[in-house]
């Protein structure tokens, strides 16, 4: 993975409609990414799958990328998805605090509580993670689903058709939690994402004291999933998950009556 260097751009007093996104965020909203986050957002990115340790600023980098979104493109709709509304809700504060800083007025869309409606129309709503109360939204321009580990499969299929008319942008961002779920499966597999993984040793906003104290305080699977990306067998099983993919074949043949 290649990366650019970018310089902070300045002249830039009124928000103003850009392509820039790494631009946009630095001059109009303040937020000044580390070097993976600005490789997030330097561009529209179409499929992103973001595996990141715990206070990394997931949230934050990608609230700002929906405000972008929802600045430059009027009258689009970004959706976002969590496993409950007080995540949700969350994620709209940040959202909030930096269309403030774009000194636009902070309101809902007057039709979703975890919701924020622009100038231009666009809105940003938060949904919580039940797949009953989610139907309704249609040509989604940008689709985030954050803690995507603690989401279920249920939901995340229940989400997807969102997207279809306007082949919108789907994000999905997480802390593994288990070696099951869509979250995993994705990031296993072979299909195209832009994928990012980000451990706690990788952050400077992470002291290595810290990361010692909690390596002391953890069992290794723990540690491991919270703060290292990694996928690990949830404890509690019969069966190890990869003994299982390993007994699995595909090359059966048919039955005969």
């Amino acid at each position: 993975m290649t990366f650019r260097n970018y310089d902070r751009p300045t002249g830039a007093e009124t928000p103003m409609v850009s392509n820039d996104g790494l631009g946009f965020v630095r001059s109009q909203l303040g937020f000044e990414p580390d070097e993976k986050q600005a490789w997030l957002i330097e561009e529209r990115r179409h499929r992103v799958l973001l595996n990141c340790t715990r206070q990394w600023g997931k949230s934050t980098v990608t609230a700002a990328r929906a405000v972008w979104e929802a600045w430059s493109k009027p009258e689009s709709l970004t959706v976002v998805v969590t496993p409950s509304a007080r995540q949700s809700a969350e994620f709209l504060r940040k959202a909030k605090n930096f269309v403030r800083r774009l000194k636009a007025p902070v309101k809902g869309d007057g039709d979703n509580p975890i919701s924020l409606e622009l100038p231009n129309h666009s809105r940003i709503i938060g949904l919580p993670g039940n797949e009953f109360t989610v139907r309704g939204f249609s040509g989604v321009s940008l689709l985030v689903i954050d803690e995507a580990a603690a989401v279920s499969d249920v939901l995340f299929n229940t989400v997807k058709p969102m997207l279809a008319v306007g082949n919108g942008d789907l994000w999905i961002m997480s802390t593994p939690l288990g070696k099951r779920g869509f979250f995993y499966q994705e990031w296993m597999s072979d299909r195209k994402w832009d994928r990012i993984s980000v451990k706690a040793t990788e952050c400077d906003r992470i002291s290595h004291e810290f990361l010692e104290e909690q390596r002391q305080a953890m069992t290794p699977e723990w540690f491991g999933q919270e703060y290292m990306c990694e996928f690990k067998d949830l404890r509690g099983g019969l069966f190890e998950r990869g003994l299982v993919e390993r007994a699995i074949t595909k090359d059966v043949l048919d039955l005969e009556w």
